[in-house]
């Protein structure tokens, strides 16, 4: 069974025409042709030259326009993603449109605001809040937290997944690091279920050896890969929209040449997770206007490709602390991303530039992907819901329409009701009464005593557990784990 997303039944956000959209494949295209991409791994080169690629410089391969755009046929437009609990499982792609989570380095106080490094049990917390709630449909990488406290580096993401799997039944996207798909990859394997696998090009145009050898391996696996990069416009990238979307279009398409070669017919998704550079600072923005322009150029294209897309930039923001700016920060480009053909948005928990996380930040950003979905269904029109018929009876009658039939059957599909938002009038609270933020602190205490996550019969924990101390083993004996600790 498929889970319920979001059908986007409205016309799609688009901004450019027919011939400027040409004009951007075609620029690519050249991108791709004279400039090339580079493949830090002798395998790569080998396969892609092997394919009619030419290699300059030892390592920069420049790819023929056929290849490119034969390679771009080969990708399903739709794929299944199977989750290990029923009815958990979502198909991305068409005019579905699902929500994700988004992660930080540290967990965050909720009243000074300042950061700490997350505890396990938080982890489990954090992933439990996400498994009850009803607009997020699948988690991302890391999630909730880069790094867990008394658990040594190299395990950050193993023990991540192991916590993911544990304590919910969606889907799952995982990262890498230090060839730790090997071991989560024998959990989904362990599990009966897929992972949708993360490939990270480095901006400016370049594919680094540990990318490319977790790539061998997911699409050996036969598993949907999720390309990316994370250019900064202005930066790796160039400082317009369309030069940075060529550079950053090209990034994703020489990596979908080498996915495709490998095994012609491997379903991918296409993000987009570009950000401009604050030229005051030197440092990324989050979450801006610009980003979301950006997006929305981005989404346009790759519809043109027929592939799958996923946006991830209203996961984070500029704001340090869950106040008005980072509602606005995550809301606009939520909203853009959906509007403009996004099938995957990561929104949900992250609060300051990838660096801190809360679940009640996750509980808050739930009311607005409900509110952005609600948006998408668009308007139901036929003559019931016009209600003619019924106007003519009532406004000249009773002149309200509170005690109507249609109103009872009606009121509650036509208006979206938040889990967490403070919609009481003053009269009834008070300028000092309940606000979204209590409101989601109260929620999330309610979801840890009542909620209960689908869990994994015995067997399957054991197992989970076995290939974590095979994983802890495996870098104990390559030296980066200190069992002293």
């Amino acid at each position: 069974m498929i889970m319920n997303g979001f059908d986007r039944d409205i016309p799609l956000l688009q901004i450019l025409s027919e011939e400027r959209m040409e004009a951007v494949h075609r620029a690519t295209l050249e991108t791709l042709r004279n400039t090339g991409v580079r493949f830090l791994d002798s395998k790569a080169l080998q396969v892609l030259q092997g394919a009619g690629c030419r290699i300059v410089d030892d390592e920069r391969v420049l790819f023929p326009e056929w290849l490119v755009e034969d390679s771009l046929t080969k990708c399903p437009s739709n794929f299944l993603l199977r989750s290990r609990e029923p009815g958990r499982s979502i198909r991305l792609g068409g005019n579905a449109v699902y929500f994700s989570s988004f992660p930080g380095m540290d967990t965050v106080d909720l009243d000074t605001w300042k950061s700490r490094r997350a505890t396990k049990a938080e982890q489990d917390d954090g992933v439990k809040v996400l498994d009850a709630l009803p607009n997020l449909h699948f988690l991302s990488p890391y999630t909730p937290y880069f790094q867990i406290e008394g658990v040594q580096p190299v395990m950050w993401i193993l023990e991540t997944v192991a916590s993911q799997v544990r304590n919910t039944g969606k889907i799952i996207r995982i990262g890498y690091q230090k060839e730790s798909e090997i071991f989560a990859l024998q959990m989904a394997q362990a599990l009966d279920m897929d992972f949708l696998c993360s490939v990270f090009a480095t901006s400016p145009l370049t594919y680094y050896g540990e990318t490319l050898n977790a790539l061998y391996r997911f699409v050996e696996a036969g598993f949907p890969i999720h390309i990316t990069s994370g250019g900064a416009i202005g930066g790796s990238l160039p400082a317009t929209t369309a030069g940075a979307t060529v550079v950053h279009n090209a990034e994703l398409m020489a990596g979908i040449v080498l996915i495709q070669l490998l095994r012609p017919g491997t379903s991918v998704v296409a993000n987009t997770f570009v950000n401009p550079m604050n030229m005051k600072t030197g440092t990324p923005s989050f979450a801006t206007i610009e980003s979301s322009l950006h997006a929305v150029v981005f989404n346009q294209m790759w519809r043109r490709y027929g592939l799958p897309i996923n946006n991830s930039l209203s996961g984070c923001v500029n704001s340090k602390k869950a106040d008005y700016q980072c509602g606005y920060e995550k809301a606009i480009p939520t909203l853009v991303s959906a509007l403009s053909g996004a099938n995957g948005v990561h929104l949900h928990g992250g609060i300051h530039a990838e660096l801190t996380y809360h679940p009640v930040q996750s509980i808050l950003d739930d009311d607005v992907a409900g509110m952005i979905g609600h948006f998408l269904r668009g308007v139901d029109i036929n003559e019931e819901t016009l209600a003619a018929n019924l106007i003519s009876q009532v406004i000249p009658g009773a002149g309200h329409f509170l005690g109507e039939e249609h109103t009872l059957k009606w009121f509650k599909q036509e208006q979206f009701f938040p889990n967490v938002a403070d919609r009481t009038p003053l009269n009834q609270s008070g300028p000092d009464g309940p606000d979204a933020l209590s409101n989601a602190k109260k929620r999330m205490a309610e979801i840890l005593e009542k909620h209960r996550p689908p869990l994994l019969n015995a067997g399957k924990d054991q197992e989970i557990e076995r290939i974590l101390e095979e994983a802890r083993r495996y870098y104990k004996n390559k030296g980066e784990l200190n069992t002293t600790k």
